[in-house]
């Protein structure tokens, strides 16, 4: 596939307010994630380079020793096997990330 409608992927829910839709490349993996307010994904490292970018609403991040808020339009890169966290502040969030490698630990499409 070349082309994608995101609300029409399959949403999968990895915790309880974290909805995410996926697009695997053969090389890295795309993931659309929906956060809801004052819901947080809990520190965590992997072997995948990220970046990510905040499409709507507000993030707490921590990378590393770094905490900052990510407001729309800002983004974040977060090297290999760095420790890190995020959490959605007011309303609810709207996230772009993309890894690299793809991120086989996910659940395929």
């Amino acid at each position: 596939m070349f082309f994608f409608d995101v609300k029409n992927i399959e949403p999968k829910e990895p915790a309880e307010g974290v909805e995410m839709r996926i697009i695997h490349g053969n090389n890295m993996t795309m993931v659309f994630f929906s956060i809801a307010e004052g819901v947080g994904v809990p520190e965590h490292s992997h072997s995948h380079e990220q970046m990510g970018t905040v499409l709507k609403g507000s993030l707490e991040m921590r990378i590393g020793p770094e905490k900052k808020i990510v407001n729309p339009g800002q983004a974040y890169h977060i090297p290999s096997d760095v420790l890190h966290s995020g959490k959605c502040l007011e309303g609810s969030a709207e996230v772009l990330e993309v890894f690299t490698p793809r991120r086989d630990d996910l659940a395929r499409d």
